[in-house]
């Protein structure tokens, strides 16, 4: 039975990519611990296969993590584990998360490096600096407290790896993040919590801070590939100033007037962003469904005939909908809903910045806007795109 199709309340948790490392790198040192025992003979230990590893999590709580191989001699070892992400769909499921540990002295810092298939953050904004291995402060701290756990003071090195890391990572957001030739090591609980909304709407900031950290202050928001496509591809907009944020309007807002964002393009599908100037900004079809009867609504209010509007409503697309208004000349009306859209976003941020629309269709032809989506459109330097 998929996730989808279970009780919410049943879904299983699983385990974070940084919980997966810290788990391996204990492993390793156990390994390593146990071999140096019985070669060095301080002391007699029993020769154990290790195949599951209790690690120490951010809230104080511990978790016990299988472990899928382990090997090594006094001087290094290394360990795996298959990264599971309980019920939560998430392209890092299944992953072999790798560490190799070397004793380097008695007594010395726990170095952490990532190897092959964790990725290396090439562009800045991020919490990790430019140049460094893509493993985020939770699971270094997390990496570090469990390999004191076997080593108290000693000097070993970690490098992480993950063997399908870079395929992997073909699927996530890390090559427009900047982070290239691998997956990132993340969490900052250790634990999955299965189709979280909320840690899908805190998976966008990093791409919000990013474009702080590039000095943008006026932003491209669309709800996903199709506009992003638009922006880069057509417009010239640079990808950092372009964020996908899902259903999220109202939250993708606030978080961008809290990090001193003065303008934004609101740029999408008129399907989606409609439902903006109908006041909605959680835009899930499941949470709010309204695209028809504010589209039928804004009509009647400029006066169609019954006829027109039925004509309309029969339409079973927005698209459809919007393009029969364009045939019978009614592209005001459809800039009308981009400054209604705009209206509403200002309000909904207290008119803490300024906000332009641009609607569009499937194929990304602009099909509504207001004068302020003009204007900084103008200001921007970007590309007005012009179809045949």
């Amino acid at each position: 039975m998929s996730a989808s199709a279970k009780d919410r309340h049943q879904w299983r948790e699983g385990y974070t990519t940084g919980s997966s490392a810290a788990a391996a790198a204990k492993a390793a040192c156990l390994q390593l611990q146990q071999v140096r025992h019985l070669i060095l003979g301080n002391e007699w230990v029993e020769d154990q296969k290790i195949t599951q590893v209790n690690i120490p999590l951010p809230n104080l709580s511990r978790l016990s993590i299988p472990v899928s191989q382990c090997e090594g001699d006094e001087q290094r070892a290394w360990a795996s584990v298959i990264k599971d992400g309980g019920d939560d769909p998430d392209v890092t499921n299944g992953l072999e998360i790798k560490a190799c540990v070397n004793y380097l002295s008695e007594q010395g810092s726990i170095l952490i490096e990532g190897g092959h298939g964790v990725g290396t953050v090439t562009k800045k904004g991020l919490a990790v600096p430019v140049g460094a291995s893509a493993i985020n402060p939770t699971p270094r701290r997390m990496i570090e407290q469990a390999v004191r756990e076997v080593f108290p003071l000693e000097e070993i090195k970690v490098v992480i790896e993950v063997p399908q890391g870079e395929e992997a990572a073909e699927r996530t957001l890390n090559p427009r993040l900047g982070i290239m030739r691998g997956i990132s090591i993340l969490g900052t609980t250790g634990i999955v919590r299965p189709m979280s909304e909320e840690a899908f709407k805190t998976s966008i900031l990093p791409e919000l801070d990013q474009a702080v950290a590039y000095g943008h202050r006026t932003l491209v928001l669309t709800p996903g590939n199709y506009g992003f496509r638009t922006a880069v591809e057509q417009m010239h907009v640079q990808p950092e100033a372009v964020i996908q944020m899902s259903n999220f309007v109202g939250y993708i807002l606030e978080e961008a007037v809290y990090r001193g964002i003065k303008q934004i393009l609101l740029l999408g599908h008129v399907g989606k962003l409609i439902k903006v100037a109908g006041g909605i900004f959680h835009t899930h079809n499941r949470v709010a469904d309204a695209r028809s009867e504010i589209l039928l609504a804004h009509c009647a209010l400029a006066g169609m005939e019954q006829s027109t509007l039925l004509k309309l409503a029969d339409i079973p697309t927005l698209e459809g909908a919007v393009k029969e208004l364009l045939q019978l000349n009614q592209e005001d009306l459809v800039h009308k809903l981009a400054a209604l859209a705009s209206a509403r976003a200002e309000a909904y941020v207290q008119r803490k910045v300024k906000i332009g629309t641009v609607l569009t269709l499937l194929d990304g032809t602009f099909v509504g806007w207001d004068e302020q989506a003009q204007q900084l459109i103008q200001d921007e330097g970007w590309i007005w795109p012009v179809r045949d």
